[in-house]
């Protein structure tokens, strides 16, 4: 039986680490803003945010798609 893994490639990864590592960073701050002084977010910070993780859906689901498009050939 033959079992394919596939390997995300270095900068991959340490995009997808930097990216999370970016957005945990910031929803700390804003859970403490929130905890803390009950302060809530900015609308616009909230969009960067969104936008931040919508570009880590799209460089994993990159990953993923390049996954299925070769097991499929």
């Amino acid at each position: 039986m033959f079992v394919k893994v596939y390997i995300m490639s270095q900068t991959k990864k340490e995009q997808v680490i930097s990216h999370i590592r970016y957005l945990r960073q910031e929803l700390k701050e804003l859970h403490l803003g929130i905890k803390e002084d009950d302060l809530f977010p900015e609308p616009g910070e909230l969009r960067g945010l969104m936008a931040q993780l919508e570009a880590l859906l799209e460089l994993t689901e990159g990953n993923t798609k390049m996954q299925s498009n070769s097991e499929a050939a």
